[in-house]
């Protein structure tokens, strides 16, 4: 896909954006029972009549597709094809949906009773919601919602259930199936079940896929699944994963199908249920098994208050129109259509090109609200005062006042690079900033007309520190509150990205030229390619985007040779290029453990502990700055990213694979991600 179909350079104060309706208003004035009960007619397919599940697994088993790869097993591995086609019903049975309006029924009365307890509002945008109704009318669609919560699937089917239209089939993972009784009543409403990873299992992949199209292919149902495969646990969008995407692809691709709609939906939540588990999975918590009683001892959170959600469908995407001059489609002619081929290197980077352009579409749509601004400021402020290494007192954290003024500031900056911003312009600043606070208050410590992070208070329950606990124990404590007010932070950064990297770039280049500072931004968006949803192929317009922006908040000056910084641009460079510290320091610093910590032994499972005490020790001798660095998931992105440019090899020996550093490469990426200058043309040479 050309990168021009990702990135647009119109000013982004010109997007158009739907408004929306807030679908618990009717819910608390009207009865739940006779809400769940209602006339349920969803428009279908081109008036299709929905099959029954035992009608579906049939069509699957006996598809030429499934039958062919059956005949290869069976050849591969010696077993009679009766023997393998028994292997592959036992797999659809344990994976397959089977929707049950009953179920369906009493899930939208529980989430009727669920929602408004948690909620303050669900606001939906109807215009998407007519466009959705209109796109499954004419094409199979399938619905890519981003992926925050595990409250995302059962909102969906909610709203969907809620407007009449058809239900998804949603991919769901194989945690949930273990759940007593409630994996069950999650198959019944529209959940399929497939394992995280195939391997190399071919039957398994062949049962799948079949699966999916053969849905696809005839308009049974929405097809949903979340092309970041997994929840951010960092409110960051994540890398997509094809897999799934190059499946609903293919039935257009090989002409089954005329055309695909795909429907990127985003959702934003005020306040994330998960928001301290998230942080404690980023220190190496492990993460809780999903059970049933789980669920139940969770209840607690029914006494909290989780604000507001806002759920944006997009502008429908055509797959056809995406294809148009990109792909060439007479290659799938040559082969018979039940034959299984990998992707060509075209079709490969087709699939790639528009899943970022899907995810990219679902930031876009993402309602920021004030908080994620208020969580920026107070973590920049939170950096400087241990910085200064004030003391604790009535001088840390911001004067209300201040707060709320550089709120305002940065609410103007947001809305000019052309954000979603919910911000209540009825309402006087200091009462939006005080409703946040109080929202939040769990991260927050207001004392004498001050706000701070709370870093200092709590238990081990808690989100802070608990008087008896040891330096480094009270360090991961507050690291679960720099994490948890990073992850709101991270809402905002799609918005703010290409400046901050250009402001970053400017920070680390020789000169103001302007050929070295884009020398300088090219590296730095390469480095971080892993770390934020950054389109192949698409730096220059990344640049020109950056620079577009800056200008013309008058933060930027550019010639024919220079780039350089006004008077009043100084405040948006700060703020900019502070943002991106925290990603910067924490690549440099994984760098430095490479070069001067890491063993002969070093392998991919002992690298997160391994550089996690590396860290920890680096952050309680105060010779690092930001707790932020002890994210598993930046850690991840990093090595990621050391591997994509060979600073990094993996090895194979008998018994494990180990990590083998290039030492002069990786001290030159640490030099230059430090700023240290005369290195840095060799080091974006070498990208």
């Amino acid at each position: 896909m050309a990168s021009e179909a990702v990135y647009s350079h119109r000013d982004p104060m010109l997007k158009k954006r739907d408004d929306f309706e807030d679908i618990l208003e009717e819910r608390r004035n009207c009865s739940d029972l006779r809400y769940a009960l209602k006339c349920y007619t969803p428009v279908v397919y081109k008036g299709l009549t929905p099959c029954k599940a035992g009608v579906l697994k049939n069509m699957v088993l006996q598809s030429d597709q499934l039958h062919y790869v059956i005949n290869q097993v069976s050849k591969e591995t010696g077993k009679a094809p009766e023997d393998v086609q028994e292997e592959a019903s036992a797999i659809l049975e344990e994976m397959a949906h089977r929707m049950q309006l009953s179920t369906v029924r009493f899930f939208a009365f529980t989430l009727c009773k669920v929602f408004k307890t948690l909620f303050r509002s669900i606001c939906v945008n109807e215009e998407g919601i007519q466009r959705l109704q209109q796109a499954i009318q004419e094409h199979p669609v399938v619905l890519l919602p981003s992926h925050r919560s595990y409250m995302d699937f059962l909102l969906m089917s909610y709203i969907l259930f809620t407007y009449d239209l058809a239900l998804p089939v949603i991919a769901a993972g194989m945690d949930f199936m273990g759940m007593k009784i409630v994996g069950e009543m999650l198959r019944m409403s529209g959940a399929f079940f497939i394992r995280r990873s195939f391997g190399g299992d071919k039957l398994y992949w062949a049962v799948f896929s079949e699966y999916v199209k053969t849905i696809l292919k005839n308009g049974l149902a929405p097809v949903e699944f979340f092309l970041e495969g997994t929840r951010s646990r960092t409110a960051k969008s994540l890398t997509p994963k094809l897999g799934l995407l190059n499946i609903v692809m293919d039935p257009f691709l090989k002409g089954e199908v005329f055309d695909i709609n795909v429907v990127p939906v985003s959702i934003s939540y005020e306040r994330i249920l998960e928001e301290t588990l998230y942080a404690r999975e980023l220190l190496g918590v492990p993460k809780p098994k999903e059970s049933t009683s789980g669920l139940f001892k969770a209840r607690r959170v029914l006494s909290e208050d989780y604000g507001s959600i806002h759920v944006y469908f997009g502008q429908p995407v055509s797959v056809r129109s995406l294809a148009e001059g990109r792909v060439n489609r007479c290659q799938f002619n040559l082969t018979p259509r039940h034959i299984p081929k990998r992707p060509s290197d075209d079709v490969h980077s087709f699939v790639n090109a528009a899943a970022y352009r899907l995810v990219r579409a679902q930031e876009e749509n993402m309602v920021l609200k004030p908080w994620v601004l208020l969580a920026s400021l107070l973590l920049q402020n939170h950096h400087q005062d241990l910085d200064q290494d004030r003391a604790a007192g009535p001088e840390r954290g911001m004067g209300l006042d201040e707060l709320t003024e550089e709120a305002l500031w940065l609410r103007d900056v947001c809305r000019q690079y052309g954000a979603f911003l919910h911000w209540p312009d009825h309402v006087p600043p200091s009462e939006v900033v005080s409703s946040s606070l109080d929202l939040h208050r769990g991260l927050v410590r207001i004392s004498e007309g001050r706000v701070r992070l709370a870093v200092e208070h709590a238990g081990p329950s808690g989100p802070g520190v608990h008087p008896g606990a040891g330096p480094e124990e009270q360090l991961l404590n507050q690291a679960v509150v720099v994490l948890s007010c990073a992850s709101y932070r991270n809402q905002a950064l799609h918005v703010f990205l290409r400046p901050a990297l250009l402001a970053s770039a400017m920070h680390i280049a020789t000169s103001s030229n302007k050929q070295e500072v884009f020398n300088s931004f090219s590296f730095l968006r390469n480095m971080f390619s892993n770390e934020f949803i950054l389109c192949p192929g698409a730096t220059m317009q990344d640049f020109e985007e950056a620079c577009f922006l800056l200008v013309k908040t008058g933060v930027l000056q550019i010639t024919e040779q220079e780039v350089l910084s006004t008077h009043r641009g100084h405040r948006t460079l700060a703020f900019l290029t502070r943002m991106m510290d925290p990603f910067l320091q924490g690549y440099q610093v994984i760098c430095m453990f490479l070069c001067e910590e890491a063993s002969e032994a070093l392998t991919e499972k002992t690298f997160i502990p391994a550089v996690r005490g590396f860290m920890v020790k680096q952050l309680l001798s105060g010779r690092l700055r930001y707790t932020e660095v002890l994210s598993s998931d930046l850690q991840k992105n990093a090595l990621a990213a050391l591997l994509r440019l060979g600073a990094v090899l993996k090895t194979k020996g008998a018994d494990q694979t180990t990590l083998k550093v290039n030492r002069v490469m990786v001290n030159s990426l640490e030099d230059t991600l430090g700023g240290k200058l005369p290195t840095q043309k060799a080091a974006v040479a070498r990208l």
